[in-house]
């Protein structure tokens, strides 16, 4: 079981002043194969800071983050990440894109050409292959970084505030999109949003940080994102539940930015 376990994690900045900001402290959790894990809070809570140190991109200062028992102690191909923005090529062709990490480890664009349609197709873009990438609306776009992602076939998927910068219509088909994917595939996924809305659809698990040092406030486990499989995401967003859990989590955020604004006044 290809488990992520972060036990007892750290991490301390120094800034160009020389002054220590503690961006995270003690975060212990452990996400299991398959789980599908939401985080949010308060801007300045380390969530970003967190899923860096998963992907590899930043060394914690304590503790430790390992997968499947091995010590996370830089970027890996068993990690995949999707960004705010695509952090695609634009001036190449959807499939170059998708197929680039393929490419990168050594795989002729032929033998990679069927796992891009198929991929393509599971996205929703089946027929873009040939299509320069700077064509695309926002929306395809990010669908093309979730394929690039996926066809590396990693153990665990980090997404960044991956929708946040689409439109409304656009981001519930993609959040579908996301739970269409972690039903199908089984793979493990976490994901960083400011929304709370988004966290509660698609977090089987959910994470409320609280401000720096960015800690472990609050854990839900929820049902909303088994629902979202099988109903319209606007259905679950009226239930009842969710409406309750939703007023729960703004106040405890609200509550929190507020302190944040007292400490800095």
């Amino acid at each position: 079981m290809a488990d992520l376990i972060s036990d007892n994690l750290n991490m301390v900045f120094t800034t160009p002043a020389g002054e220590s900001v503690h961006a995270l402290k003690d975060v212990t959790f452990t996400l299991k194969k398959g789980e599908l894990l939401s985080v949010l809070g308060p801007s300045g809570c380390g969530k970003t800071t967190l899923l860096n140190i998963i992907a590899g991109f930043l060394r914690p200062t304590g503790g430790s983050i390992s997968l499947d028992k091995n010590e996370i102690d830089g970027p890996g191909v068993e990690r995949g990440m999707v960004f705010q923005q695509g952090a695609l090529f634009e001036w190449l062709t959807v499939a170059e894109n998708v197929d680039f990490g393929l490419r990168m480890r050594g795989a002729s664009g032929k033998d990679t050409a069927k796992k891009v349609e198929e991929w393509l197709e599971i996205v929703g873009l089946q027929g873009f292959g040939n299509v320069p990438t700077y064509q695309l609306s926002g929306g395809m776009q990010q669908r093309v970084a979730l394929a690039r992602c996926l066809i590396n076939d990693p153990d665990v998927i980090l997404m960044d505030e991956p929708l946040g910068a689409l439109d409304a219509l656009t981001r519930e088909k993609m959040q579908s999109l996301v739970l269409k994917i972690w039903k199908e595939t089984g793979k493990t996924i976490m994901i960083i949003t400011h929304s709370v809305e988004e966290a509660l659809l698609l977090g089987e698990r959910l994470f409320v940080m609280a401000p720096r040092p960015g800690r472990l406030h609050k854990e839900y486990r929820l049902p909303f994102a088994e629902w979202g499989l099988d109903q319209d995401l606007r259905d679950v967003k009226n239930n009842e539940q969710f409406g309750q859990n939703r007023e729960e989590i703004l106040a405890m955020i609200w509550n929190m930015e507020e302190e944040i604004m007292g400490k800095a006044s």
